[in-house]
């Protein structure tokens, strides 16, 4: 785990060491354990490495025989096995990224189709005088762009083009009116006009600074469903499981996990309760907040069910103010997901003892855990729906029309793409979160928010071999009478009952509307009149909103509460001062 950036040349052979040197600058946070740099032939790259695995001779860049380099972010999880594959005598060290390096050399592109892993590398082909960029096929792992006349530059968050004086902070008002409607942005193109993402599963080929050839690896089958029973379909996941969180524990340093009442991330400590002789470390978010389903009391059953040393980390009121102004800062390519503040404060806290954790990220996409996904299965007379047919700003009458135009242009683009093949209404749907919603809104949140403080996260549900296994599960293994997860319910059941898998699901709640309406009539006139705002919302409509109450204006409010903060750090270039008052006020 780490970062990666670097600059292309277009017009000459020289790459600035300066611009270099502020690329690694700022994403030192990403890789507190080293920096490493290459340059030649109008190619620089630079990577700053947190160490995970081969700790004494993984630094980056690395090397082939033939002059070949590639630094990387992120894991290859089944690199062992990819070297005996390849032959072990050629290899010169022990690191994961080596595998990727080599077999390239050996199948190009194609052979990226072997990993397994989250990553996001660029490869130096001075064989065929060519750059490679690559993303894992969930977008587990960021890479950003920007083209100009003179050069080509990327970066493992915009920021650091930003700060490199690569990129501009001017903004794309189309994604910007996708992040106040459905809180994510969608597609290639970021917020910041100019800086565009790797899609997931994308590979570009660059020649002289310019793309020659992009390829998309998809890991969501075309085909039609598998054909099985129950009690086949738990017999397979609990070996397709097993083989994925083994694979996902590889470290040569000690790991730990995240652990809610939901039945993803039970199903994952169950499963790592079997795997390891030694007790794993769990950390558990709590609120002190009444109006919200508190996960303590059913995480604590299933953490003495598996022998798992518990961590209980509470997230109050004054953490919500202390800590959103920093949490908004590092989330560059925005996202207004509440469930950013306890990821947030449990990342911090896990960092003291661990540097890499397990997380369930993937298990709802994957499953049809999501009430939305019950919804698009029925028939419109009968209660059914688009997904994501409404925004938050509907009819509440307080941005200008012009701000929310087409704001959901990018989502219908999703929908019209992922709807062939065989697919039915709920694999569309699946197919659609996991094209945009996974990669640009949790998982996006998973990165910043843990690597703000030098910690990995592994999400062993978003393994290749996993959704190859899971999406092609027939409707009614995934939803049944209501239920959603239904198979992973029953394997849950079977192996950790104490998790109350059939229990009825509550949800990740975190109680923002009912703190933000505490403090309206103090914090509605100083969103106001935040620079963000102004622009794009009625003066009057704003602190009105912020005393209103209910829970679709508490939404709103979170929405214009979480902008104006990042509009602050990330485009004025204002650095938090203080808790959200503070800041707001200087």
């Amino acid at each position: 785990m780490s970062s990666v950036s670097g600059i292309l040349s277009r017009n000459s052979v020289d790459v600035y060491d300066r611009k270099l040197d502020q690329l690694r600058d700022a994403l030192l946070h990403r890789g507190p354990d080293g920096a490493g740099r290459y340059v030649k032939s109008g190619v620089g790259f630079v990577q700053t490495r947190l160490a995970i695995i081969d700790l004494t001779t993984g630094d980056q860049p690395l090397y082939h025989e033939n002059g070949s380099a590639i630094v990387a972010n992120g894991e290859i999880y089944n690199y062992l096995e990819l070297r005996r594959e390849l032959g072990e005598a050629g290899f010169k060290t022990g690191s994961d990224s080596e595998t990727a390096l080599r077999l390239y050399a050996r199948d190009g592109i194609a052979g990226f189709d072997k990993l397994r892993g989250m990553y996001a590398f660029a490869i130096h082909d001075v064989v065929d005088n060519q750059v490679i960029l690559c993303r894992d096929p969930f977008g587990i792992k960021q890479l950003y762009y920007v083209e100009t006349p003179d050069y080509f530059a990327f970066a493992s968050e915009p920021h650091a083009l930003i700060a490199a004086g690569l990129a501009g902070r001017e903004l794309r008002s189309d994604v910007r009116a996708e992040l106040l409607q459905i809180q994510f942005g969608t597609g290639t193109h970021t917020i910041f006009d100019g800086i565009n993402r790797l899609l997931p599963g994308e590979t570009l080929v660059l020649k002289n600074g310019r793309v020659v050839e992009r390829r998309r690896r998809a890991v969501l089958s075309d085909e039609g469903v598998l054909g099985t029973s129950l009690e086949d379909a738990l017999g397979e996941w609990d070996r397709v499981f097993e083989e994925a969180v083994r694979l996902h524990q590889r470290s040569d340093v000690d790991y730990a996990m995240f652990l809610s009442g939901g039945v993803d991330s039970a199903s994952l400590l169950g499963m790592m309760h079997r795997l390891n002789e030694r007790p794993v470390c769990a950390y558990t978010a709590a609120f002190e907040a009444g109006s919200v389903h508190d996960e303590r009391e059913l995480a604590r059953k299933v953490a003495k069910a598996c022998n798992a040393r518990h961590i209980e980390v509470m997230f109050s009121e004054s953490d919500f103010w202390d800590l959103l102004p920093e949490v908004a800062a590092a989330v560059d390519d925005p996202c207004a997901d509440y469930a950013i503040l306890p990821t947030y404060k449990l990342a911090k806290e896990a960092a003291r003892d661990f540097k890499v954790v397990l997380s369930g990220e993937g298990g709802d996409e994957l499953f049809g855990g999501y009430g939305r996904y019950r919804s698009v299965m029925r028939p419109f007379l009968l209660g059914g729906r688009v997904m994501r047919s409404k925004g938050t700003f509907d009819a509440l009458d307080v941005l200008r029309a012009e701000v929310v135009h087409g704001w959901r242009d990018g989502i219908a683009a999703s929908e019209n793409r992922e709807s062939r093949g065989k697919r039915s209404r709920l694999a569309i749907a699946q197919a659609v979160d996991c094209s945009d919603w996974l990669p640009n809104d949790l998982l996006i949140k998973l990165d910043r928010c843990l690597m703000a403080h030098g910690l990995e996260g592994r999400t062993p549900f978003l393994d290749p071999m996993v959704a190859e296994f899971a999406y092609r599960l027939p409707d009614r293994l995934k939803i049944r009478k209501g239920t959603g997860k239904f198979m992973l319910r029953n394997w849950l059941d079977r192996c950790l009952p104490m998790a109350e898998p059939f229990g009825k699901k509550r949800g990740f709640t975190v109680p923002v509307a009912e703190w933000i309406g505490q403090q309206g009539k103090r914090l509605g006139p100083l969103v106001a009149r935040q620079p963000g705002i102004a622009e794009i919302a009625k003066p009057g409509a704003v602190e009105k909103l912020f005393v209103t109450g209910g829970k679709k204006e508490g939404a709103a409010a979170w929405h214009l509460l979480f902008y104006a903060l990042w509009h602050r750090s990330n485009v004025l270039g204002h650095a938090p001062r203080g808790d959200v008052f503070e800041t707001l006020t200087h």
